[in-house]
């Protein structure tokens, strides 16, 4: 059984090329794609005060990689109409007097326009812009009196586990736990329901194979297929972007084959329920979608509201992202993760033993 299906794969074209295409196309483009680091944010000034300090204000704006200053005008009201085009991110408007103001120590106002429908562009602007005002009045008591002018406290910061606050560091964890999902969840429910439409299924039932064997033949293949997987997409992560691997391998593909075994259950329990490839499809992508959102690969699971969190205890993709970054970039070993790994077992108990009891084999 298990020869005819590692047979069935190799001759299965599709798969193949599945297998070799979507690491590499979900590595190499939502990698980059996908990220909320904010550059490039297309600034318009409404300088009125047309003094040295204001320009220096606009020469740093426009050498920072986070802002392209497009258009500088006097005119708050040209300013506006540029956001309301949709050529400008936000506006920046430097009142009369600000370098009066510097001088005499006079608090200064800068009003920031932005576009908020994208609301974390809008803050994320704010904060750049607070950052480069603070670090002006800081320069300019230093060059004026040779004292940086403002508070007196001074931070320092260290980041741990990304010193350089590589956002691809980060996502290359959760695309890979959604590449190996992929496999284990959507390709291993897809292969039963075709023997379904194939009608061999039932030339299958009719021979002496035990439930159990002809499971086991089933999901084996896909199981060796997902860690392969998970191998080639960290070959590409450390190669391509120097993701660091501070923990164990051998915990990273031990706790993966849990993971799997998990996921290869769900998807034989949802071709338990389909009767076609199209059919199996729909469903197998609506619990992907569901998993993937709430997972925390794109945003912290800690600002879903409670509720939200409460579903997550039943999502695995959430427990095994947690447990990807923890091994590959704090370098966790298995006692910092108990809670993750009894997570997974627990689901992936619960749905291989609930889809084996589904199966009938029957003709």
């Amino acid at each position: 059984m298990l020869q005819k299906e590692f047979i069935q794969i190799y001759r299965n074209k599709t798969i193949l090329r599945l297998i070799i295409v979507i690491p590499i196309v979900q590595l190499l483009i939502l990698v980059n794609a996908a990220t909320f680091e904010m550059k490039n944010l297309k600034l318009t000034v409404a300088d009125q005060d047309h003094s040295p300090w204001s320009r220096r204000l606009i020469s740093e704006l426009d050498a920072s990689p986070f802002f392209i200053v497009e258009q500088i005008n006097a005119d708050v009201s040209f300013a506006k109409e540029k956001v309301e085009k949709g050529s400008a991110d936000l506006v920046v408007v430097i009142p009369d007097g600000f370098e009066k103001s510097l001088m005499i120590g006079e608090p200064i106002r800068i009003q920031l326009l932005a576009n908020a429908i994208n609301s974390q562009q809008a803050q994320l602007g704010y904060t750049y812009l607070q950052n480069f005002a603070a670090q002006l009045g800081v320069n300019f008591g230093t060059e004026t009196y040779g004292i940086p002018m403002g508070s007196n406290i001074q931070n320092t910061y260290s980041y741990w586990y990304n010193p350089d606050l590589n956002y691809k560091y980060f996502m290359v964890p959760g695309i890979l736990v959604v590449l190996i999902s992929v496999v284990g969840m959507f390709l291993s429910a897809m292969n039963l329901v075709r023997e379904k439409e194939m009608g061999t299924i039932e030339q299958i039932n009719v021979t002496p194979v035990q439930k159990w064997q002809f499971i086991v033949a089933k999901l084996l293949p896909f199981l060796v297929i997902g860690l392969f997987e998970l191998a080639l997409g960290l070959i590409i992560g450390r190669v391509v972007y120097h993701i660091p691997i501070q923990g164990s391998l051998w915990l990273v593909f031990g706790i993966a084959t849990l993971y799997l075994i998990g996921l290869l259950g769900l998807g034989l329990l949802l071709s338990t329920f389909s009767t076609s490839q199209q059919q199996v499809t729909f469903v197998s992508y609506f619990f992907l979608l569901v998993f993937i959102l709430m997972s925390g690969i794109f945003t912290s699971v800690d600002n879903m509201p409670e509720w939200g969190q409460k579903i997550n205890l039943i999502n695995p993709l959430y427990y095994f992202i947690d447990v990807m970054r923890a091994i590959l970039l704090k370098g966790a070993a298995l006692k910092d993760l108990w809670r993750q790994v009894v997570g997974i077992s627990i689901l992936a108990i619960m749905l291989f033993g609930f889809a084996v009891l589904n199966y009938k084999k029957t003709v």
